[in-house]
């Protein structure tokens, strides 16, 4: 659902081929969701039939026509309900890398810091995409302080285990 939520929300604002799509969801650190490219045209492709949005074809120079993407009246009233339910649902989140936690003891303490340190390291990295995207992006963007803060949280969390680890 939060795919086509996503879609569509990119498509409220203005008209778009596919290639446009996937250029502006990959260039947002502030967006948690994978989307493929196979997958968006294949959910553009599942909205289209739903009469969720439309196309027409454009073509430049030549290129092989592409199709430009506008949501419909329909797409909007799903858009509207995807988000309300999106908003007062909750998917409890997946962490696989959260399993290696429980298995922490079995490695010796210098290497189990060790590489608490490199997830630091990536970890911050990630929390560094989501802090440098732009005050006037971020003021309208409530998804990206919950990633900021979740970024936060998790360094802090780091943070902390690697000091009980490295009590003697």
């Amino acid at each position: 659902m939060e795919k086509k939520l996503l879609l569509l929300s990119a498509l409220r604002d203005h008209e778009m081929h596919g290639y446009q799509l996937n250029e502006m969801l990959g260039q947002h650190a502030g967006i948690p969701i994978r989307l493929t490219k196979s997958n968006a045209y294949k959910l553009l492709k599942q909205m289209e039939q739903d009469g969720w949005v439309t196309f027409r074809k454009e073509q430049e120079g030549n290129r092989p026509p592409r199709r430009v993407y506008k949501i419909t009246p329909e797409g909007e009233t799903a858009f509207q309900q995807m988000l309300r339910d999106s908003i007062a649902g909750y998917t409890d989140p997946e962490f696989p890398s959260a399993v290696a936690f429980n298995y922490l003891e079995f490695l010796p303490p210098e290497e189990a810091i060790s590489l608490l340190q490199q997830r630091r390291e990536k970890v911050v990295v990630h929390l560094a995409n989501v802090v440098g995207i732009p005050e006037e992006i971020r003021a309208h963007h409530l998804g990206v302080e919950y990633l900021n803060r979740f970024y936060q949280a998790e360094v802090v969390w780091l943070d902390e285990l690697i000091a009980q680890l490295s009590e003697p």
